[in-house]
């Protein structure tokens, strides 16, 4: 599905209607909200060391550093500044996947973070289900009941969100929700007054990305039927525009720009193709900015569908503006704000430095301690010893377009790791490689648990099954679909394949090649890859369709029983994922 029109900032002729005049002419008082929305936080309390991409001069993609939680507070204090009315929202996954400040916590630094942000409703997202339904109900409630390996309240007792979650699709056997699906928030008073209906609902699919003894008894439903539901309950309980909040989104082509939404498609267009009385669409989950106008049900009447990226690099100011006495909702717009931190050199030849084109925001102090106070808590565990390598692996590119040497060094770990469970060959998702653009040793080739963590920070278990040739074949065809953009898996040793980019989508991989063999179409082959892989994550659908599983250690506790080798472990340099297309 592609985008109908590219207009992130301009208002709908269809909702510029003229405001009605009060008695003696003049027209009544508009309502001003705005929604600003946050999306896959994952935790991330420090600078990330990532940067927001947007068009420079020419076109190209010019890096903006940002990102941290003391910045992201004072992104989102200057905005709630200019909107005395407002709502902070996040599309999901604000926990899960974190740093380790956070993930050693069990992310209650994250909660009280966003407590003292101002965080109104969160919409839960698949990674807020990583450590079971029992213990996502603790980050709502509080208290320190342990249902993981790790103590909670290691720090100060946790009192939990004074946010509210919402999941709407997310229910129990007695058919109810686990936490609420929907809620108004007013503004104004009396005949000035407006309500906003929020929807807030995770992915369909968030039982086929996480552990399913952690949320056994519990149902994921349709998302469509789920918002055309609740809609016309929130209509007659007094709604004057209703706002998805959702933990789904789309992907885009061609330069990045936050702004806009070129050649967009995923699953939450087919969502939104299926929506009519929706006003706006916060989403996420993609890790993708945009914002968009999509036709929805009705063209006629399209949705403003925005993301903010990843990691609190972005804040989108969404503004909506109301005639309560007569024709509702009459403009919106929408922006993503770049949360423009400190410059970081991302690369030995490289630097993100700062820019005067957008505005740079001064870390907010109270914040900034609190983080500081978690992340010296963390550093005994981050500075560990956690095993040698013999030289610098790197993640490679832009970590998706091309396999690396640190993805062979992670497959490498995985088939060692699951060798009882008969692996054969495993598989590391560039995606799953998180922030360092390298992984460099100290003094010996020494690396430290806080190294392996911010490579690895997801604790996804191993997950080692049975497919065919031609199914691993059609695996492979995964990683050039056009289905989001193309990334090689990176296989471990003795397993090597070659693509051809110039051939049809579905007959790209030229050759697999195992301990010098070629893959039969019919034989049988065991595949090691993380649970999140095998259950089809990052579109790898045909991975979920293997047989006899057996589950193993944890990606992160593979890893680091690789690197425990004595002389220091070396780094793959051969080419394993090679490009044969003709140039």
């Amino acid at each position: 599905m592609s985008i109908l029109r590219k207009a992130p900032l301009a208002l709908l002729p269809l909702l510029a209607a003229c405001a009605t005049p009060q008695a003696g002419g003049q027209p009544a008082p508009t309502v001003k909200v705005a929604l600003l929305a946050i999306n896959d936080f994952h935790g991330a309390l420090e600078m990330p060391r990532q940067s927001v991409f947007v068009p420079d001069e020419q076109g190209e993609a010019m890096p903006v550093p940002a990102g941290g939680a003391a910045y992201l507070a004072s992104a989102i204090d200057s905005l709630k500044a200019r909107h005395p009315d407002h709502l902070v929202v996040s599309a999901g996954d604000l926990i899960g996947a974190s740093q380790l400040s956070s993930a050693l916590f069990l992310d209650e630094p994250t909660i009280e973070v966003m407590n003292r942000i101002g965080l109104d409703f969160n919409a839960t997202g698949n990674h807020e289900f990583d450590r079971g339904q029992d213990e996502l109900l603790r980050m709502q409630n509080g208290g320190c009941a342990q249902h993981t390996a790790r103590k909670p309240c290691q720090v100060e007792p946790f009192k939990g969100a004074k946010f509210k979650f919402l999941a709407a699709n997310t229910i129990k056997p007695d058919g109810s929700t686990l936490f609420p699906g929907t809620a108004i928030r007013s503004f104004g008073a009396g005949r000035n007054k407006v309500d906003i209906g929020l929807i807030g609902l995770t992915l369909e699919g968030t039982d086929g990305l996480v552990s399913p003894e952690g949320i056994k008894g519990l149902t994921f439903a349709d998302e469509a039927a789920t918002i055309n539901a609740a809609v016309p309950r929130l209509r007659a309980a007094g709604a004057d525009a209703i706002v998805v909040v959702i933990h789904e989104g789309v992907r885009t082509k061609g330069v990045p720009n936050p702004q806009g939404c070129e050649g967009a498609s995923g699953p939450l267009g087919e969502i939104a193709n299926q929506l009519d009385g929706v006003d706006v669409i916060v989403s996420g989950h993609t890790h993708w900015a945009y914002v968009c106008e999509w036709p929805g049900k009705n063209p006629a009447r399209p949705i403003l569908m925005t993301s903010a990226g990843v990691f609190g690099t972005l804040v989108t100011e969404i503004s909506l503006e109301f005639d309560p006495r007569g024709s509702g909702l009459v403009s919106r717009s929408a922006r993503n704000v770049i949360v423009q931190s400190e410059a970081y050199r991302p690369a030995v030849d490289r630097v993100s430095p700062n820019t005067d084109r957008f505005p740079r925001f001064a870390p907010r102090a109270d914040i900034a301690e609190y983080v500081a106070k978690y992340s010296e808590a963390a550093q005994q565990f981050a500075l560990r010893p956690a095993g040698r390598i013999g030289g610098e692996a790197t993640r490679g590119g832009d970590g998706s377009s091309t396999g690396s040497t640190l993805g062979s060094l992670i497959a490498d770990a995985q088939l060692a790791a699951t060798a009882g469970a008969g692996a054969q060959i495993a598989f590391m998702n560039p995606f799953g490689i998180r922030a360092p653009w390298r992984l460099a040793p100290g003094e010996n080739g020494q690396l430290t648990f806080g190294d392996l963590y911010k490579v690895q920070p997801f604790n996804n278990v191993l997950l080692t099954q049975t497919l065919t040739g031609a199914q691993l074949r059609r695996v492979l065809e995964q990683n050039f679909d056009g289905y989001g953009p193309n990334q090689v898996l990176s296989p471990s040793r003795g397993f090597v394949y070659s693509y051809d980019l110039s051939r049809p989508v579905g007959s790209r991989i030229v050759s697999m090649m195992l301990d010098g063999k070629p893959i039969e179409d019919g034989a049988t082959y065991r595949i090691t890859t993380s649970d999140f892989l095998a259950y089809g994550g990052d579109t790898y659908s045909e991975l979920s369709k293997g047989t006899d599983r057996v589950v193993g250690v944890t990606d992160l506790a593979a890893l680091e029983a690789w690197l425990q080798a004595i002389p220091p472990r070396a780094v793959p340099q051969e080419d394993r994922s090679k490009d044969v297309t003709p140039r």
